[in-house]
């Protein structure tokens, strides 16, 4: 299935253009990977002056922000670096959990292939993320985790340290979610492997908030995609 940038589209006006990006799409250009397929190079063959303002972990998916002039790109640029933009993601996390306004205020430090981080007192950068749960499920709970800082793997190692690891993120110790752990009478057909709801890490960039170059501050939303509402909704049909 080919993608379509345009398909990924929820707001585009003179300066920016604002997406909801598909889980397993990269957003900048990988090593050895296919070179046609990354949000960047979508963006610059849609708009020629495309430019990312932040960046997504490949499996996750949600709201992100691309301007489309040098201005527009500084405009936003600043208000990242003054901690002016909202980050709103949603996650499904293993396990029962009641977090309201828990703020996890935990140093970050690259393990040494860089391909995922650890806690460190000593070595890390600063790091904070708020967590408030919106709904808790049998054995399962939905959080939206706000990170007031932009390190790699921020909110996948705080919710870890919150012993609330992610669905699907085994470097940071979340478990699968199957349906016969939530589901009674699950029945599965003879002779097949039940197979994960979820193939991702279970983490949604759901909203972003920031000021305009007009100066009005606005809220750009992501629904859910396919994968993570799946999720979701099963959980609201068995697990409640």
């Amino acid at each position: 299935m080919k993608l379509a940038f345009e398909d990924f589209i929820v707001f585009e006006n003179e300066d920016y253009i604002l997406i909801n990006k598909p889980p397993h799409l990269a957003s900048l250009d990988e090593r050895n990977a296919d070179k046609s397929v990354s949000i960047l190079r979508m963006a610059k063959a849609y708009h020629a002056d495309a430019q990312l303002c932040h960046r997504l972990d490949k499996e996750t998916s949600g709201i992100m922000a691309i301007a489309k002039n040098p201005e527009a790109y500084r405009h936003l640029a600043i208000q990242f670096e003054h901690r002016e933009v909202t980050k709103r993601y949603h996650a499904v996390v293993n396990g029962v959990h009641d977090f309201e306004g828990i703020s996890v205020y935990l140093p970050i430090a690259p393990i040494k292939d860089g391909t995922a981080v650890r806690i460190d007192r000593v070595k890390g950068k600063l790091a904070e993320t708020i967590f408030n749960t919106l709904k808790a499920y049998r054995d399962y709970t939905l959080v939206e985790c706000i990170p007031i800082t932009g390190r790699m793997h921020q909110i996948r190692v705080h919710l870890m340290c919150l012993k609330a690891p992610i669905v699907a993120d085994p470097t940071y110790g979340g478990k699968p979610i199957f349906l016969s752990s939530f589901k009674r009478k699950f029945n599965l057909k003879q002779g097949t492997e039940e197979q994960p709801l979820i193939q991702r890490v279970a983490l949604h960039a759901r909203s972003l908030t920031f000021a305009l170059p007009n100066g009005e501050r606005t809220q750009f939303e992501a629904p859910y995609p396919k994968d993570f509402d799946v999720v979701v909704k099963q959980l609201e049909k068995y697990a409640l």
